[in-house]
């Protein structure tokens, strides 16, 4: 037998305020659905950090979480182990500043260090960015793909030039208001939306399986098209 595909969802009390615990639940529900064994591991801070994920997903959170996150997987060492082996980090909303190079918190914006898994900075913004956001991926094979979701940052993040953009803005603010949102860089993928954004965008989901399994999936036949189907309301809903 071979060992369950293992989705590590990383510190779900600091980084799961949005319900982007919902990315890991995604995932594994995805490759069962092939009839892949998947196991969610969920690890808070103090607990060791498996250094045999496949996927590892980080959610939204405040900046103290942010600030604590980043302390706990240094000290740990685990995570950057996993990267280096080949693992998936999907990072969404504060899971993707901390990622970057550095990132601001508070009201005097204190610069703090991140976990350098990404070309990126972040600082406040001069507005904050809420609401639905819809944004063209380009995917591996060239076609274009539209991704929805709810984005809710302070902070704009600004790539440097070993990180390249996730998607193209067409409604919303995504990294900084310069049409770009999120950023890739490896095996590395960091998004600002929530929904959560696998939920919303099935191809997304499949593209970080596929990365993880280094193979193509197959399609899903009949849930795959009711997952487009409401993809697509959403996606209309936006547009009105």
């Amino acid at each position: 037998m071979t060992a369950p595909v293992k989705i590590v969802l990383v510190y779900q009390s600091l980084l799961g305020i949005y319900g982007d615990q919902g990315n890991s639940l995604v995932l594994a529900q995805r490759l069962r659905w092939r009839g892949i064994d998947a196991e969610v591991v969920v690890v808070e801070p103090g607990d060791p950090l498996p250094a045999d994920g496949a996927i590892y997903c980080m959610g939204g959170g405040e900046d103290n979480a942010q600030t604590t996150a980043v302390r706990e997987l240094t000290k740990d060492g685990s995570l950057f182990a996993a990267v280096d082996a080949g693992a998936v980090v999907f990072a969404v909303c504060a899971g993707y500043q901390i990622c970057g190079q550095t990132f601001t918190i508070g009201e005097t914006d204190e610069v703090r260090e991140g976990l350098g898994l990404l070309d990126v900075t972040t600082t406040r913004g001069a507005t904050r960015a809420v609401g639905e956001i819809l944004t063209r991926w380009t995917r591996p094979d060239g076609s274009e793909y539209l991704l929805s979701g709810f984005e809710n940052h302070g902070g704009y993040t600004h790539l440097g030039p070993d990180a390249t953009p996730l998607a193209r803005v067409e409604r919303g603010i995504g990294n900084a208001g310069d049409g770009t949102e999120g950023a890739v860089q490896g095996r590395v993928i960091g998004t600002y939306p929530h929904g959560p954004v696998l939920a919303r965008n099935p191809a997304l989901a499949d593209h970080l399986l596929g990365l993880a399994l280094d193979r193509e999936l197959e399609p899903l036949g009949r849930v795959q098209s009711v997952h487009e189907g409401l993809r697509r309301e959403r996606i209309a809903f936006v547009r009105r």
